[in-house]
């Protein structure tokens, strides 16, 4: 696996891992903004890139949401051993779901962001959607311009995730953030992650963003508004309660 940690130029107030979205990389525009102005305000980021993606080794189409996370915690493992605890779990689209349904799992973990991610992950079958997958077993399907091959076993272990027990069991302070202009995962899968979650959560409409984060300024402003929140529960001893 590939990864880049992005540092501030003081001590680090913080660690964080950030997960990129479904097809993307650590080094798609929206990733790298957001984890370079993350450092410029004190936290450290890790941006790695999923198996079969980016400049991470092996074969995209043998990978699923499974992968995915098992990718996920052995960055949080190498972040751990290597520089510092992994407090701060972000994820954009699919890979807030990633960071969802693994955020328990890494014990040092004390918040979680998403950032336009799909409450359920059977949003990505009408993208995923051809015959000859059913038929033959995998096809290649282009997704956001590009070509991949893909398997049956990843529409298969879509349907083993529940990510609203998930959610509910999080037992993290959760930041949801989520543009109402979103075309490609609607605004209301951020409504369902805050209802199904327990506080301490926040919801913030990131208005007239893409879902892809394209413009600089939306970027600077996910930014902002992570560190700010973040500030409330990592780096320090604060306690918090779920209610």
């Amino acid at each position: 696996m590939a990864a880049r940690l992005d540092r501030p130029d003081g001590p680090p107030t913080t660690y964080a891992l950030f997960a990129h979205c479904f097809t993307c990389s650590k080094d798609y525009h929206a990733v790298s903004r957001i984890s370079r102005a993350l450092a410029a305000r004190g936290i450290a980021v890790l941006r790695f890139d999923f198996t079969g993606l980016g400049e991470s080794e092996g074969d995209f189409a043998d990978t699923d949401f499974s992968s995915n996370l098992e990718d996920l915690l052995a960055a949080a493992k190498f972040l751990r051993e290597n520089h510092g605890l992994p407090e701060l779990l972000i994820g954009h689209s699919l890979g807030g779901s990633a960071v969802l349904a693994t955020a328990r799992a890494v014990s040092e973990s004390k918040a979680v962001v998403t950032i336009a991610a799909p409450s359920d992950l059977g949003y990505l079958r009408p993208i995923l959607a051809s015959p000859e997958i059913r038929k033959e077993g995998e096809a290649a399907v282009v997704i956001a311009g590009r070509k991949f091959r893909i398997k049956q076993q990843l529409l298969t272990d879509l349907d083993e995730h529940n990510l609203n027990r998930a959610i509910g069991e999080l037992a993290r302070p959760l930041l949801v953030l989520h543009s109402p202009a979103d075309q490609t995962v609607d605004i209301g899968n951020a409504h369902d992650i805050f209802a199904a979650a327990r506080h301490p959560k926040s919801f913030v409409a990131i208005e007239g963003a893409n879902h892809l984060l394209s413009d600089p300024k939306a970027s600077e402003y996910v930014a902002s508004l992570i560190s700010a929140w973040a500030a409330w529960y990592v780096g320090s001893s604060r306690k918090f309660s779920l209610a």
